[in-house]
């Protein structure tokens, strides 16, 4: 590095911590040289996934299978050295080594030659996936019972004469110590670690599927992700955070559709106050309009009265949520939410409910619990049930576990390498310029400073230092997140879950989409939006989901001549029709971007038995046109940033300023 001047006097508070770490003038040169080395290094592979929706199983398949990238390692690996098959069974034992082992070891009769077999196969894989981190990376993802093994096994050659017995006799001492299983499983585990050094979650875990909270588990464990939160996550962050409307939200939503299992198993959430409440208030109702919606293995798995109690239990709470929503709206004037009090639309002596000017005739009048006079307020007993819920949800351990954890490793935007990443949408006016929309009373944001600041209101609902006014807003505020005309996670004229429930003209069912929905096309209005949050760069993108993309009709999830990717293609059943496939994973590595297309995932027993992979098809999104290194990312840029300052650290122990300790 050429000469330079510093001002070691400003920077020497820095320099004499920076020299706690780094001693002396050898260390810090060490250092210098460990970080240039890493600069030069293959930019790591980043997967983004939006959408997840519970679907616990597919989600944790496309972890395992790395978006497809381990199965295109085995190929290029092994190419036709492996007959198809083969590779497809190393695939398996990759992504499921346990309950493939199981299977093998009942249906292999010479065990030791395959272990030695697969050994040795391992190991290549584990090579080339490794390939672009430093040792000390590798070394941290080792599990410690077999770190020093793995390091030997992953640095010598066993082609070189001399290293191929000692390699052999390593596999063999394996198998021979009864080490084998153990031990494959365990490489298998760091493999696809590696596979995947960062993965962007673009929102919505929760909702739909059986499973968000098996999602957020293995999420809580896993090496190195963000997430960036979504509508739905808002939910079921409100309802933690004892929002009424929030907590009945959720549990309409899995009521719905007839998945109570993430509630009552996974949170310990007692429905059963609810239940009795809408045996006894709906007993007589048929509810038509409140019956879950069921698949195939639904139908198979709930009985008739299963199915019934269900459905009234859905109505009561639907109920319930429409008293909860409009006290919130009523509470908080500044949202101009008080039409959307659906309640008080209804006119109980005509049977008709009023919107915009115009009547509908009511397919339900059957309101057991609500007076026409005062249509907002809860029955002394839907009072008691409320609190009953409230409580239910503010003991889960486990569900404020998970929160923690959506809170610690999430925001509502994030930029990463040139990509700006968020769930749903930035408001913008109707000529593409960017919103101002009032987040407080009297507070008027817009782009990156309401996202900001949205993130920071809805951490104050979680904090023990906010006043009581600042937090009962900040708890209100996560049902305008749900469901306000002008939220980041909405941005629609309505949420019509009234009407669709009781109206019968579909013109009310219409949802009107705020302007970024109908301009996110045109390039402009991406470069409109990256220049408002910093990000530059030839090849700059915004990432998001919340929008299925209707992939049978045609629909792109590339838009804006490149410059937008919407990556919610249906991982939840219930959009499988509706989208045509079964979700997206972008997977952005060294060379270019690609859209990864899956199909449907079927089950874990059909993949570790029959080899079956999810199906996915690779788009090359955007070739870069060369490999890009670390340093060209922004951890490139944080660690020329540590260089510069153990330079100057370096000409102050050259020049005095600082001693060194031997």
């Amino acid at each position: 590095m050429p000469n330079k001047k510093y001002d070691i006097e400003r920077d020497m508070q820095y320099l004499q911590l920076l020299a706690k770490s780094f001693p002396n003038v050898p260390a810090a040169s060490t250092e210098i040289i460990n970080l240039s080395a890493i600069l030069n290094l293959p930019k790591g592979t980043e997967h983004f996934l939006a959408d997840i929706h519970g679907e616990h199983e597919a989600f944790i398949h496309v972890l395992k299978n790395a978006s497809g990238r381990i199965k295109l390692k085995v190929d290029e690996i092994f190419g036709e050295y492996l007959p198809a098959q083969a590779k497809k069974e190393l695939c398996t034992l990759i992504y499921y080594p346990e309950r493939k082992l199981e299977l093998v070891k009942a249906n292999t009769e010479d065990l030791q030659e395959w272990y030695c077999m697969i050994l040795h196969q391992l190991v290549r894989v584990f090579r080339e996936v490794s390939s672009k981190y430093t040792r000390s990376k590798i070394r941290k993802s080792l599990p410690d019972e077999f770190s020093y093994i793995l390091e030997e096994l992953l640095h010598e050659r066993p082609e070189e004469a001399d290293k191929a017995a000692y390699v052999n006799v390593i596999i063999n001492t394996i198998i021979s110590t009864g080490s084998a299983d153990d031990f494959i499983t365990a490489m298998a585990n760091v493999i696809q670690r590696l596979a995947i050094d960062q993965l962007h979650i673009l929102g919505d875990v929760y909702d739909r599927g059986p499973g968000a909270h098996i999602i957020m588990d293995k999420l809580a464990n896993y090496h190195s992700w963000d997430i960036q939160w979504g509508n739905h996550d808002m939910l079921w962050m409100g309802a933690c955070a004892g929002n009424d409307a929030c907590i009945c939200n959720v549990i309409r939503l899995s009521l719905r559709y007839a998945n109570l299992l993430t509630l009552e198993d996974g949170y310990g959430i007692n429905l059963m106050p609810l239940a009795t409440f809408a045996m006894e208030t709906y007993g007589d109702d048929p509810c038509d309009a409140f019956v879950p919606r069921l698949n195939a293995d639904d139908k198979s798995r709930f009985d008739q009265k299963t199915i019934r109690l269900m459905t009234m239990m859905h109505k009561a709470i639907s109920v319930l949520q429409f008293k909860a929503e409009a006290q919130i709206f009523k509470r908080n004037p500044s949202w101009k939410m008080e039409n959307r009090c659906m309640l008080e639309t209804i006119d109980f002596r005509t049977g008709m409910c009023r919107l915009e000017g115009k009547e509908y005739k009511m397919l339900d009048m059957n309101f057991p619990t609500v007076s026409p006079e005062s249509p907002n307020e809860f029955t002394p007993e839907e009072a008691m049930l409320m609190e009953k819920l409230r409580h239910s949800f503010r003991v889960s351990e486990k569900l404020h576990s998970h929160i923690r954890t959506m809170l610690t490793h999430g925001c509502m935007y994030a930029i990463y390498n040139n990509n700006l990443l968020f769930h749903a949408s930035v408001p913008l006016n109707e000529d593409g310029t960017l919103k101002s929309v009032e987040l407080m009373p009297g507070v008027f944001l817009s782009g990156h400073l309401l996202m900001k600041r949205t993130g920071m209101l809805v951490r104050s609902a979680f904090q023990n230092d906010t006043t009581p006014e600042e937090k009962t807003y900040a708890r209100d505020y996560f049902l305008y997140l749900w469901c306000g005309k002008d939220s980041c996670l909405f941005d629609k004229a309505k949420m019509a879950t009234f009407e669709r429930y009781f109206l019968a003209d579909k013109e009310t069912h219409v949802e009107p989409k705020g302007a970024f929905f109908r301009l996110r096309d045109k390039e402009e209005t991406a470069d409109t939006i990256l220049d408002a949050f910093g990000v530059t760069g030839d090849n700059r993108h915004i990432i998001n989901g919340h929008v299925p993309v209707h992939v049978a009709s045609g629909e792109s999830p590339i838009r804006a001549n490149g410059k937008l990717m919407v990556i919610d293609g249906g991982f939840a059943e219930p959009y499988h029709k509706e989208t045509g496939i079964a979700g997206y994973t972008l997977v952005y590595h060294s060379r270019e971007f690609e859209l990864v297309q899956h199909e449907p995932f079927t089950n874990v027993e059909d993949a570790v038995r029959e080899g079956r992979d999810i199906k996915s098809n690779m788009q090359i999104v955007e070739n870069i046109g060369r490999r890009m290194l670390v340093a060209d990312t922004d951890r490139g840029k944080e660690l020329q940033a540590q260089i510069e300052d153990l330079h100057e650290l370096l000409y102050a122990y050259r020049h005095g300023f600082i001693k060194e300790v031997k």
